[in-house]
């Protein structure tokens, strides 16, 4: 039985007298933002008494679910929640004293040591998994599997028991989706690697993880690749992670760290029989892809399913199966780019609807919403 991760969360914080504070979000954009994480820092709301907690509600009166953020130390930053803000508009939210009810997580993720040391996540969208150690003798890559959902539930976990104890596979699709992708070695939906000497150098499982969040709105973790093989050369890569509730993509953070000064990195999809339909704005560092899903087990049409990514970069190429977007990359430096998947039976009927949605997240991520505290 699926169990929700439920959190009641406090808001504790430097020593003073309480006084309410107004949150503004606002919109400058040509669409509506539903379901959007913004953040409040700590230091905006500095009024806070460090033994009480705060509610967080809308313009109706209605309270809103929201995370409390944290740094290294285990210190509050803030905390996050979700806003929906129509288009060239705002709304304000609003902070008081008092002790807010439980919040259903929206996201998730783990290590899973029972299934060959998968780690998995997910997000009221879609969820993910990428290889672990226990997958070493099996060719496995360092790309990004996706577990296709037709709910907002957490499922991750449910999956993982029905197929290893309870004689239900997670290809077969129960009533809340299943998994029909396949990554085999290859970038999947949305890994990342090296683009040397004309050639796509796919990594292999990951050596170690980290879980710095874990919901009930965001969830961030690390995954870290000791031996990533480019050429005769060896990298270390390390890649963060971020799902957030509400949202299309995961943000993901890389570092490859070896001894060349520039390379390119690729960020891309795998085109399976590449009879699907390839969509770019490669101006914009966009790339989509929607193709015919087939189930594992009885090759029997299931929908279709959706790739995008967004990364920095203007150079969209198609080789070895693979879409992918050219990076200009120094080693040990940071890229930030956004991946994800979708499904035909969840949330976007068609490739187009897929498509628009890419696009605008696109646009969301270079113009993120204003917050102003009073």
């Amino acid at each position: 039985m699926n169990k929700f991760k439920l959190f009641t969360a406090s808001l504790l914080l430097v020593s003073g007298i309480f006084a309410q504070k107004t949150v503004t979000v606002s919109n400058s954009s040509d669409f509506e933002r539903k379901a959007e994480i913004v953040e409040v820092k700590a230091c905006c709301i500095k009024s806070c008494i460090i033994t009480k907690s705060v509610v967080l509600k809308n313009e109706k009166g209605e309270e809103v679910p929201y995370q409390l953020t944290y740094n290294d130390k285990k210190e509050i930053q803030g905390l996050i929640f979700q806003a929906d803000v129509k288009a060239r508009s705002k709304v304000i939210y609003t902070l008081t004293e008092g002790t807010p009810s439980p919040v259903k997580a929206k996201t998730s993720g783990r290590f899973v040591p029972e299934r060959k040391d998968d780690f998995a996540w997910e997000n009221d969208f879609a969820a993910y998994r990428m290889y672990g150690p226990a997958l070493a003798k099996e060719n496995p890559s360092n790309g990004v599997d996706f577990w296709a959902k037709c709910t907002d539930e957490l499922v991750v976990d449910q999956r993982y028991q029905d197929e290893l104890q309870n004689g239900k596979s997670y290809h077969i699709d129960w009533g809340k989706g299943m998994d029909f992708y396949k990554v085999g070695h290859a970038l999947g939906c949305g890994g990342v690697a090296p683009y040397v000497g004309d050639s796509l150098w796919v990594g292999n499982q990951y050596d170690s993880y980290k879980v710095l969040e874990n919901g009930p709105l965001r969830t961030v973790f690390q995954l870290t690749y000791n031996s990533f093989k480019v050429g005769s050369e060896f990298y270390k890569e390390t890649i963060t992670i971020t799902a957030t509730a509400g949202s299309l993509l995961n943000k993901a953070e890389v570092t490859f760290s070896g001894k060349s000064q520039k390379m390119k990195l690729a960020t891309g999809i795998f085109l399976h029989d590449d009879k699907g339909i390839i969509t770019q704005k490669a101006e914009n560092g966009i790339v989509c892809y929607a193709e015919n899903s087939f189930t594992e087990l009885k090759k029997e049409p299931c929908g279709r399913n959706y790739v995008g990514v967004v990364a920095p970069g203007k150079e969209v190429q198609k080789k070895n199966a693979h879409a992918f977007i050219l990076t200009n990359y120094t080693p040990g430096t940071a890229m930030t780019y956004y991946f994800g998947a979708g499904w035909s039976k969840w949330k976007y009927p068609t490739a187009a609807d897929w498509f628009k949605a890419v696009y605008e997240f696109a646009v969301k991520t270079k113009n993120p919403l204003k917050v102003t505290i009073k």
